[in-house]
């Protein structure tokens, strides 16, 4: 007989209070029966390393979890197949609904066939009973295993087959369900129950007799939760109204009557919905899809003691589940732009998301998936459970790989082993003053633990000659440095680094090298004096990193694999260059920036190109084309250079020679209060005094490429071809007679 579960989606469980005490003391003892996660940074107590597990060959929207550890899953698919197995291979029947062991992964003897007479069956929510002998399914269905039903089944458990004392008709798909020891809640679509109306939400006792509980809706309901001592019923989905009563997209009402509690006019914005809410012991939380400009995708925290807000994140990215796990909000989403609370910028998709039940921020756990097929948007739905002395988190949804490797429809994470490394740390070398070898390296990545050690070992040494600590996350790899002195000048080091977060250890990075200067190159010391806050002389082979020689350490990602290490570079010494294609290729500096009142950009380019492209520039993105963009200088397809900056419209000046001979240049642009000026080989080439302005907004610097959409004359590439090199900036706008000295430098 199946024990109580310990969480569900698309559907509840909430048993009395008394109940749920006794039910919480027992998940408690279970789950400190195992080992603690290790390796990971609290509150975070999931590693992200993906578990082997059963796939499906289609959606899995609901998912419902026992106590003595099996996970139900329901959505709409039709078979199911091994691990590493290939859609159409090892696959076994499985007509929208599969029982897997939650240690295993593997499916168990229980099979249930959702279907329906036209169309297509789908089972959108699953909910175990609190005492775990019954499940309850919701979807589009009419029968299940041959049982004649409508939208709504029960289903014994102990045999595994439909209940036939637990029939009523519902006019249209049920989306939620939630369960306490005597009422199943539920939400949908239907008009419907019983041949009675409720609009959306209804709810009607363990032996399907409808009750007096009265919240019809205007709109579709998609989440529906018992709050833990009972006596309310959260409701999420569409609506406009509650009972005639303005509320959007959530509500509070009363468990026996449906009455309102607590409405939310205005609250959530009209173009956006309650995806998903769960709960536990002092708060509840929402999941939220938006559609269009202006909406709101993240999460919201609530109080259960006044239902007000505790917090929200604002990541744009809809969120379709949630799941709380040791006082962590563990949510699956496509976030791509969490810019708005100081986190990642607009980029690629990320699906699995934590934050503590207290604070919006990120914590560092970065499993993914990919967004798979329907919609499509990766994760549709989560549920946890303890077995043998581990606890498991399970995710389903539309994706169709996790971690990078193939996998459809289901995955599951747990509280141990911890077996991912970090990734290998990026390393370069600097001789640019006397007697010392600055050690500079790209703080690593784990998918879970955001403080890593680091280790330098010199000259092959075994033992490390120095160790430090470091927190990163994947959009915020900050450069760390280590200032080597016990050499003499002429000598040669070799240098690797390691990563570990305490249990798993990278590989050592590849050996970099290094030859003592016994007195500072000029071009750079020069550079370094007059104040740099980022300087990147593309000294690196093979990897992401630009190391910044200056004191700002603002490291810069290299994308796509440019040319590294071009020779001859634009200055003397034994420092390169690096080569971008003008298609693919750029660099953008790890740390944002805003409020630039007055700035420097200083580079060395060659080319030949008719195509133009920008070559430095400031922009709101990362990861793709910028949708602010501005404080940059481009070249125009015949090979002049113009300096643009946003104010109320574009400022632009523009040189009247050309720079795509082939040769090296030396290009400078500055903004003050004496207005812009562009300089190249140490001549002053454009100007206006009246562009002492600057539009403000948080970005990051880029070399190479980003939008030119709107920009006067713009050229056919927003990317540049060609070579460039010794790229500064400066948070004052360089005098000309400082930008003379610098390329007089050029020579040593």
């Amino acid at each position: 007989m199946m024990k109580a579960t310990t969480v569900r989606r698309r559907g509840r469980t909430r048993a009395a209070a008394a109940a749920l005490g006794l039910l919480a003391g027992a998940l408690s003892a279970a789950a400190a029966a195992g080992p603690p996660a290790s390796a990971l940074t609290a509150p975070v107590s999931i590693t992200a390393d993906d578990l082997s597990t059963w796939q499906t060959n289609g959606i899995v929207w609901s998912m419902a979890a026992s106590a003595d550890g099996v996970v139900y899953a329901g959505g709409t698919f039709s078979t199911v197949r091994p691990p590493g197995a290939a859609v159409g291979t090892s696959e076994q029947p499985a007509v929208n609904f599969a029982a897997f062991d939650a240690a295993t992964g593997s499916p168990t003897g229980c099979s249930l066939s959702f279907t329906v007479s036209s169309g297509t069956a789908t089972v959108r929510s699953l909910v175990l009973s609190p005492d775990g002998r019954t499940l309850y399914a919701g979807g589009r269905f009419g029968a299940v295993n041959g049982v004649g039903v409508s939208n709504i089944a029960a289903i014994d458990t102990a045999t595994c087959t439909p209940r036939q004392d637990f029939k009523i008709a519902v006019s249209a798909t049920v989306r939620a369900l939630a369960v306490t020891g005597d009422t199943v809640y539920l939400g949908g679509d239907f008009t419907q129950v019983g041949g009675q109306p409720r609009s959306h939400f209804a709810a009607v006792t363990t032996g399907a007799s409808l009750l007096p509980f009265t919240a019809d809706a205007d709109e579709v309901a998609r989440a529906v939760e018992v709050t833990p001592d009972g006596r309310h019923v959260l409701l999420g989905g569409d609506f406009f109204q509650i009972n005639g009563t303005n509320t959007h997209a959530l509500a509070v009402v009363d468990a026996t009557t449906g009455q309102l509690t607590k409405s939310y006019p205005g609250f959530i914005e009209n173009n956006s919905t309650v995806q998903d809410i769960t709960t536990d012991a002092g708060g509840f939380y929402t999941g939220n899809e938006g559609t269009g400009g202006g909406v709101f995708d993240g999460r919201i925290a609530l109080n259960l003691s006044n239902f007000e807000q505790r917090w929200r994140d604002t990541c744009l990215g809809a969120t379709q589940a949630l799941l709380v796990h040791n006082g962590v909000l563990y949510s699956g989403s496509h976030a791509h732009d969490c810019s708005s609370m100081n986190e990642f910028p607009d980029q690629p998709r990320k699906h699995l998301l934590a934050q503590s039940v207290d604070d919006p921020k990120l914590l560092p756990w970065f499993p993914d998936t990919n967004d798979g097929i329907g919609e499509p948007v990766g994760p549709r739905v989560m549920a946890q459970t303890d077995k043998g002395g581990r606890h498991y988190l399970w995710v389903g949804g539309e994706f169709t790989t996790v971690n990078s490797k193939g996998q459809q429809g289901l995955t599951r994470f747990a509280d141990g082993p911890d077996t991912g490394a970090p990734w290998v740390p990026n390393v370069s070398v600097s001789t640019v003053a006397a007697n010392k070898v600055e050690v500079n390296w790209q703080t690593s990545f784990d998918t879970d633990d955001g403080t890593l050690t680091y280790r330098i070992y010199k000259d092959g040494a075994s033992t490390p000659v120095h160790t430090t600590t470091g927190y990163s996350v994947f959009w915020d790899r900050p450069q760390l440095r280590w200032t080597d002195t016990d050499v003499a000048p002429g000598e040669t080091h070799t240098y690797r680094i390691t990563a570990s977060d305490g249990i798993n250890t990278s590989a050592k990075s590849p050996a970099v090298t290094a030859t003592v200067a016994a007195k500072a190159e000029s071009y750079p010391a020069a550079v370094l004096a007059d104040g740099a806050n980022l300087y990147w002389r593309y000294d690196e082979g093979t990897s992401t990193f630009a190391a910044d020689s200056g004191t700002g350490l603002d490291n810069g990602f290299l994308r796509n694999t440019p040319s590294y290490r071009q020779t001859p570079a634009a200055v003397s010494g034994p420092s390169t260059a690096i080569g971008f294609n003008g298609s693919t290729q750029y660099a953008y500096s790890n740390r944002s920036r805003t409020q630039l009142t007055q700035f420097s950009v200083e580079t060395w380019i060659k080319t030949t190109t008719t195509q133009g492209g920008k070559i430095i520039g400031f922009g709101n993105k990362t990861m793709e084309l910028s949708g602010k963009d501005d404080k940059h200088v481009y070249m125009l397809n015949n090979g002049r250079l113009a300096f643009g900056t946003s104010n109320s419209g574009t400022q632009t000046v523009t040189t009247t020679g050309a720079y795509n001979n082939g040769a090296w240049h030396h290009v400078v642009a500055t903004q003050g209060s004496n207005g812009m000026a562009l300089y190249v080989d140490g001549q002053l080439r454009a100007s206006n005094t009246r562009y002492t302005k600057n539009e403000s907004y948080t970005g990051h610097w880029r070399v190479g490429g980003d939008n030119l959409a709107g920009w006067p004359s713009r050229p056919t590439s927003n990317f540049f071809a060609g070579q460039i090199d010794e790229t500064a900036v400066y948070p004052t706008a360089l005098s000309a007679s400082r930008i003379s000295a610098h390329y007089a430098l050029r020579n040593g």
